[in-house]
C-alpha cells in the first residue's frame, strides 16, 4: 500500500507551494485536491451566499482511497480538504498566524467576508479539529508563520522519514480572536 501523506490547512498558509517542493525533494506523486475532486466532477454547486465549490466529500474520500490502494509509491495530497479524507499515514497540517494570513488573503483579492472567514478559521485551528477527529494523534502542525519553503520542506521531510513529530495541539492563535 501507498504511503500517503496528507498536507492541509486554511487556504494561504503555503500548502501548494510547500507540497510542490515537497514533492520534489521526494521524487513523488503530488495530487491536489482540488484538481481532483473538479477533474472527476465530485462539485456539487457553488454555495451562493459565499461562493465556494460544493465538494461531494464522500466521493472524493472513495476516489482517494483508491489511488491511495492502487499502488506502492509514496504519495503527496495537498488542499485544504485532504484532511477530510481517509488513508493518510500522516497528516500535517500548515498553520499561520493571523496577522501573517491577513496579508496572504488580501494579496489574492479575497473578499472581506472571505479573510474574515478564513482568520478565524485559523485562529480557531478549524483543520487541525477536523483532523484530529479522523486522525487522532497521527497528526502534526507546523507553524510556518515565519519560517522559508526550505525550511518547511526540511521539517516536512524529517516528519516523512520518521526522524521528526511535532504532534498536534501546541499551536495556538485563539488570542486573536479575543
Amino acid at each position: 500500500m501507498n504511503k500517503a501523506i496528507f498536507i492541509t490547512g486554511t487556504p494561504c498558509t503555503g500548502k501548494t507551494t510547500v507540497s510542490e517542493k515537497l514533492a520534489d525533494s521526494l521524487n513523488c506523486k503530488l495530487i491536489k485536491i482540488n484538481d481532483l475532486a473538479i477533474d472527476n466532477d465530485f462539485v456539487l454547486g457553488i454555495d451562493d451566499e459565499k461562493g465556494y465549490k460544493v465538494i461531494d466529500i464522500d466521493a472524493l474520500d472513495e476516489k482517494v482511497g483508491e489511488i491511495i490502494e492502487s499502488g506502492d509509491d509514496l504519495l503527496i495530497f495537498e488542499g485544504h480538504l485532504a484532511h477530510l479524507c481517509h488513508g493518510a499515514s500522516k497528516v500535517i497540517v500548515l498553520r499561520v498566524r493571523p496577522e501573517v494570513l491577513r496579508s496572504r488573503l488580501e494579496a489574492r483579492d479575497y473578499s472581506e467576508l472571505k479573510i474574515r472567514e478564513n482568520l478565524e478559521a485559523e485562529a480557531m485551528g478549524v483543520c487541525t479539529v477536523e483532523a484530529y477527529e479522523i486522525y487522532g494523534e497521527d497528526i502534526c502542525e507546523i507553524d510556518a508563520s515565519d519560517l522559508t519553503v526550505d525550511e518547511i520542506v526540511g521539517l516536512l521531510c524529517d516528519i516523512v522519514d520518521g526522524k521528526s513529530n511535532p504532534g498536534v495541539g501546541e499551536i495556538d492563535f485563539m488570542d486573536w480572536l479575543i
